[in-house]
């Protein structure tokens, strides 16, 4: 009786629920919190039992990126039929929702092997790219055009939105969360520096103040204009 009722008590495990788990672990402690303990913890079993699902962190950790990246491709398609610059405008938001809901997550993006190594992140998919260069020659870029417009739009993904990810408090660098995670308020050690930097000191307040979004935007019309000017010479 006691060994049925222990095996009724037992959480049915799935790949899905597990990296689910695991992301939402990772959301809360970055990728450095997530080892198979910890997730059977969270999970109310043992970390043994987890590996009849995943094979162990790294795989746990691919699994994340592809939970992350699952719904982007989706909405490439969607948006495909789209002229080419309001298609880059939503992908780049799309993959700037991610960054701003998972920002301890998003540098696993960057961070793990995409498809192929001539791949660029965060488009990490061969068929997401295969997407983008698509709708990019359907509007009359030649080849050349659309592969550096590629790397220029994946360039510009990454480095707005690692630096976002970074002020939320993400590792991006191997040194650790941003201290603050963001936060003008936050007075850490380093505040003594100040004392000779009196510019700095001065305008803290402005520093400290949050305009990702904005600079988001203007970035991506910038890329967008140069592109734009490209495609027509």
């Amino acid at each position: 009786m006691s060994r049925q009722t222990d095996r009724a008590a037992a959480p049915r495990l799935s790949r899905e629920g597990i990296i689910d788990a695991a992301l939402a672990l990772v959301d809360r402690s970055g990728p450095a919190g997530l080892s198979m303990r910890a997730l059977g913890s969270e999970l109310g079993v043992e970390a043994m039992s987890l590996y009849r699902h995943v094979h162990g962190k790294e795989d746990l950790l691919e699994g994340v990126v592809d939970a992350l990246t699952s719904e982007l491709t989706a909405v490439m398609e969607r948006e495909a039929d789209e002229h080419w610059q309001t298609f880059l405008q939503n992908v780049a938001h799309a993959v700037r929702d991610i960054a701003i809901s998972h920002p301890l997550a998003f540098p696993l993006i960057a961070t793990r092997h995409p498809a192929a190594p001539w791949l660029r992140p965060p488009l990490r998919s061969i068929e997401a790219v295969d997407i983008l260069l698509r709708v990019l020659l359907a509007h009359g870029f030649s080849d050349e055009q659309a592969v550096r417009a590629y790397r220029g739009f994946s360039s510009f993904l990454l480095g707005q939105l690692l630096l976002e990810a970074a002020v939320r408090g993400a590792d991006v660098g191997g040194a650790g969360p941003a201290s603050g995670n963001g936060d003008p308020s936050f007075s850490g050690e380093g505040d003594e520096s100040l004392d000779d930097a009196p510019e700095v000191r001065r305008l803290r307040a402005l520093l400290s103040e949050d305009h990702s979004k904005e600079e988001f935007e203007t970035a991506l019309e910038i890329l967008l204009d140069r592109l734009e000017t490209e495609l027509s010479q």
